[in-house]
């Protein structure tokens, strides 16, 4: 379909805060955005049909009660899940950013193992630190990965925010999942090797992991934000950058949104 086609949903409501920037990454990219509520979804004013691809948004949705994004979780997956396994079948996209990506596994969309979705096989946990990490991580992305939206990147720096971020799963499901190659990107050290200590390990997670997909690679979850990287003047360093050499056009998180939509306009 034409670039300028291309809908993409973002779910708002209920504590979640990050519309605006992920809106502004797939506009820059050239698709469209729809910042549509909750409530919309949930009474019909608004159905997944009319998107290509999905996201869910960073925040506190319900205020973290019972843990970050199970709610919010519920809420979709009892009222929405005939819309998301047709989404699902019908070759979309979907996106789960920090907050998000707590909710696409609750939801079971991540890592959906033998494409047994709506069952939750991993979590995220409370940090190791048992604090809320705010700072910046260096993401190597895995390139056996079949993730859509981590095509043709190496390494790539991103601002994080978080409580809950520690990935963790059975020894049994870490197992496949490293298998069948879903991890999409791993936290690294200041060589490129998978970070296990803590700042490079921001929150602890087990084999690094910053982010995992399904085994179609259209489905996404990671706990960075690469929407609050567009322009090189988000960057912290870019003073320093600056008298390096010319800064880049755009922040480093634009390519994860550019490769979904690339994949969207010759695919579907």
């Amino acid at each position: 379909m034409k670039r300028n086609e291309i809908k993409v949903l973002v779910i708002t409501g209920f504590g979640l805060n990050c519309e605006k920037e992920t809106a502004a990454a797939c506009r820059l990219v050239g698709a469209q955005a729809e910042l549509v509520h909750l409530t919309d979804l949930l009474n019909g004013t608004k159905t997944l049909d009319e998107y290509q691809m999905l996201t869910f948004i960073g925040g506190f949705s319900f205020g973290d009660h019972l843990g970050s994004g199970t709610v919010f979780a519920n809420r979709v997956k009892f009222n929405l899940k005939e819309q998301l396994e047709k989404f699902i079948a019908d070759g979309k996209l979907i996106i789960g950013i920090c907050n998000g990506f707590q909710t696409l596994t609750r939801l079971g969309l991540v890592p959906a193992l033998n494409g047994n979705y709506f069952e939750q096989e991993c979590a995220l946990a409370h940090n190791d630190s048992g604090l809320f990490r705010d700072d910046w991580c260096v993401l190597k992305a895995e390139s056996e990965s079949p993730c859509v939206f981590t095509k043709g990147i190496d390494k790539v720096r991103l601002p994080l925010r978080h409580g809950e971020g520690k990935f963790v799963a059975t020894p049994e499901i870490l197992a496949e999942i490293e298998e069948k190659n879903l991890v999409a990107v791993r936290y690294v050290d200041a060589d490129g090797k998978p970070a296990t200590e803590f700042p490079a390990n921001p929150n602890g997670s087990l084999n690094s992991i910053a982010g995992i997909c399904d085994e179609t690679g259209r489905i996404f979850g990671l706990m960075p934000h690469p929407e609050a990287f567009l322009s090189p003047f988000n960057s912290p360093t870019w003073t320093a950058d600056k008298i390096n050499g010319p800064l880049p056009e755009e922040g480093e998180g634009v390519v994860f949104f550019r490769n979904a939509i690339d994949y969207i306009e010759a695919n579907l």
